[in-house]
């Protein structure tokens, strides 16, 4: 065990670094959005001389400690000058400045009052640039705990963890025309900001009066501050995409509209507007109907010894797709054995209940609550007489799985894993203990959706 948890200690070693020295300045990081495209975008006919006064929080919001309270704000107070710089960065903008318009100003009037003192005359300063569009906006909000979660195991002492969360940061942008005050286009951008911890660890008594405890641990909190970056840099790509479109500035190659990073940009939006808040793909339900081909494995769970795995299939049919709750009739065969002398073929038939948790998502859970009747038969099927209770058993149906839904077909792939608790405990033929005998499932299957003309 110290072996195993020294290797993955070491294989580790660059996650769970644990500095020893300080560490050196170095230069500032740009985001992947201003690698991966900002930075890719042609060359405009023309830089756009564009001011920006303040672009500040508008949130509000002071960041959450758990045992005390904290005035420092959730994100940066200087988001101004990381859009200045992202305007820059971008080469289609050429910034003024304007945030600290009053100093500027003030120096300018030291300048001439000190040509006056000394020179008898004032030289004439060039003039300020005047700009043609004013960059507005702000950080207009910022959610906390979107998204939380964790997973953990631990047997005889011995077990690792992991939880996560997620935040989401929101910005708006607005580009207005200096000369009419008319608003030429608004566009925002959203970035989740990360936050996780892995821990592994073992606390055992190996001999008498001898513990063993070892215990290893990694956090990592995503910078709200790159997080802000990452949204102006997605914000100023949205901005110079949309007005190209609306034609507020041009390329100085027409051609070059059709270059990568413009088509990703609209292909991005199209998809954006299927989703949700937290980036997850929606899709539409237009069907009522489905009918779905499923092929599962058996294991019985009874009195006469360990299950056997065994196949099945079922075809199910059903209603009130475009639901969160739906209803759906399964009818299937299969076998059921044990690894002793019982082996059996059975004809069923169940109705089940079942609750979507993300109805609107292209991919999502399910959980499935049921009732059905359960024919035990031999190898020539129909040929013993039905006896309630006896031959033709009740059972509850509990099911939980996931769907995926394939875009441009009316198909979805369904895994589930189900298990069928008898409400008699004859269905091995042998009455013992107090557990009645349950069937478990694992199915796997497609599922067409459709219509019913009229």
């Amino acid at each position: 065990m110290l072996f195993l948890l020294s290797i993955l200690v070491q294989s580790c070693a660059s996650t769970f670094k644990h500095p020893v020295s300080p560490s050196p300045a170095r230069l500032g990081e740009y985001s992947e959005v201003h690698k991966k495209e900002t930075s890719q975008l042609p060359e405009p006919k023309e830089k756009v001389y564009a001011a920006v006064y303040n672009f500040r929080d508008q949130t509000g919001q002071y960041k959450l400690l758990e045992n005390s309270a904290s005035w420092s704000t959730v994100v940066t107070q200087g988001a101004t000058s990381v859009l200045i710089q992202a305007l820059e960065e971008s080469d289609w903008f050429i910034a003024i400045e304007r945030e600290g318009l009053s100093n500027l100003l003030n120096e300018r009037r030291i300048i001439r009052q000190t040509q006056e003192q000394f020179q008898g005359n004032s030289t004439t300063l060039p003039p300020l640039l005047y700009a043609g569009i004013i960059i507005e906006g702000g950080i207009i909000a910022y959610e906390s705990n979107v998204r939380t979660g964790g997973m953990g195991a631990r047997y005889f002492g011995t077990g690792t963890s992991g939880q996560y969360r997620e935040d989401q940061v929101t910005i708006y942008l607005r580009a207005v025309s200096t000369s009419t005050g008319r608003i030429l286009k608004t566009v925002h951008a959203s970035k989740t900001i990360l936050s996780q911890k892995l821990d592994m660890g073992i606390f055992r008594f190996v001999s008498l009066k001898k513990l063993l405890e070892a215990e290893v641990g990694y956090t990592y909190n995503e910078p709200s501050f790159v997080a802000v970056q990452a949204a102006i840099d997605k914000a100023v790509l949205a901005l110079i995409v949309e007005g190209l479109g609306e034609g507020l500035w041009e390329l100085n190659n027409p051609n070059d509209i059709n270059t990568s990073v413009i088509k990703n940009y609209f292909e991005e939006k199209a998809l954006s507007l299927d989703m949700d808040h937290l980036g997850n793909l929606t899709v539409p339900h237009t069907k009522s109907f489905s009918a779905a081909l499923k092929g599962s494995f058996t294991l019985l769970d009874g009195d006469s010894g360990s299950g056997q795995i065994k196949p099945a299939g079922s075809l199910t049919l059903g209603f009130f797709q475009k639901q969160p709750v739906n209803l759906l009739l399964d009818m299937g065969v299969g076998q059921a054995a044990d690894e002793v002398s019982f082996e059996t073929n059975f004809i069923q038939t169940t109705a089940i209940a079942q609750f979507h948790f993300l109805h609107k998502h292209k991919n999502n859970p399910f959980i499935q609550m049921g009732y059905g009747v359960s024919f035990i038969t031999d190898n020539n099927w129909f040929h013993n007489d039905f006896v309630w209770n006896t031959n033709l058993l009740q059972y509850l149906h509990l099911g939980a799985g996931y769907q995926w839904r394939l875009s441009d077909w009316p198909l979805d792939i369904q895994f589930s894993i189900t298990n069928q608790l008898y409400l008699n405990d004859q269905f091995d033929g042998v009455v013992y203990g107090k557990y009645n005998d349950r069937l478990w499932m694992a199915n796997i299957g497609l599922q067409y959706r459709f219509n019913i003309s009229k």
